[in-house]
């Protein structure tokens, strides 16, 4: 079993674009620390994302850091982003789920697989679970945001991956 821990962001936009059941089809457990159930259900968050949250999947489990290693991360990134790189870190797992570019880099300085709602995605439509056209057609009309060009490679890889099949 592959060992999963998720930060905030792709949570909240596979969330919104109804896409967060692809996390239990690819994964089968995913870990989140406090810091991350509490920004999924602070009042700024989407009332959908708020709402999800009042009834959580038994494919999610929220886990606390022990070790306190959190506080010694870059203040610049959010709690949730540093609780879910302490986390991960700790437990050794085998993928970070992480959006932000400079979490990402700090997730890579500790040694952490990252992959984010993007890849996520990808996988899924290379498993027939989602179509990405529609995934990222959906995207769009939230605040997720990434390069053009990546979301242009992503669904060139897509295309010729289903050509092929």
């Amino acid at each position: 079993m592959i060992l999963v821990v998720a930060d905030t962001t792709p949570l909240n936009d596979l969330i919104l674009i109804d896409c967060e059941e692809v996390l239990a089809k690819l994964f089968t457990r995913v870990l989140i620390p406090p810091a991350v159930l509490r920004e999924l259900q602070d009042s700024g968050t989407p009332e959908a994302v708020r709402r999800w949250t009042e009834k959580l999947p038994a494919w999610l489990e929220v886990h606390p850091a022990q070790d306190g290693s959190a506080g010694a991360l870059p203040a610049s990134l959010g709690a949730g982003e540093r609780e879910a790189i302490a986390l991960g870190e700790e437990l050794h797992a085998d993928l970070l789920l992480v959006d932000d570019r400079e979490a990402r880099e700090e997730a890579s300085k500790h040694g952490l697989r990252i992959l984010g709602t993007l890849g996520l995605l990808e996988r899924a439509a290379a498993l027939g679970l989602v179509s990405l056209p529609a995934a990222i057609e959906r995207l769009r009309g939230t605040t997720f945001r990434i390069a053009g060009s990546l979301v242009e490679d992503a669904l060139r890889r897509d295309a010729e991956r289903r050509r092929r099949q």
